[in-house]
């Protein structure tokens, strides 16, 4: 069965999300669709507002949303929005550790439903039992 993912990030610093969906796409026995949109379809002069609904719309829809968690994560106000409404509708979330990284940001340990360490059968397990 399909799983209907959202991964944050930020188009500025997509090196992070782009390999969690190389990561993905690459795992045998595994298939999903990316609910999330990547740096070459970003949202062009948005207003805040139309870009949060953007992000509800992009959420809505999934199984599962994966949170990457480095540090920069307790400083982001686009990650808790992303966060605060995943938890609003009652979608899981899953904290992934960045690789080498020993903490998680508390913004994400305080909601995830689940968080693994950066490698794709901890991933894939974590999407499977808590979506």
């Amino acid at each position: 069965m399909s799983k209907r993912l959202f991964i944050s990030h930020s188009w500025s610093y997509s090196e992070r999300y782009n390999s969690m969906v190389d990561l993905l796409d690459n795992r045998n026995y595994f298939t999903w669709t990316n609910y999330s949109v990547p740096v070459d379809k970003a949202f062009e002069s948005m207003t805040k507002a139309a870009l949060q609904e953007q992000l509800r719309k992009q959420i809505r829809p999934v199984n599962c949303a994966i949170i990457i968690g480095g540090m920069w994560a307790n400083h982001s106000d686009w990650i808790k929005f992303e966060l605060d409404f995943a938890v609003s509708i009652g979608k899981p979330i899953l904290g992934v550790r960045p690789r080498g990284a020993q903490l998680m940001p508390m913004a994400i340990t305080e909601v995830a439903n689940k968080a693994v360490n950066w490698n794709s059968d901890s991933i894939v397990a974590g999407i499977r039992e808590i979506s």
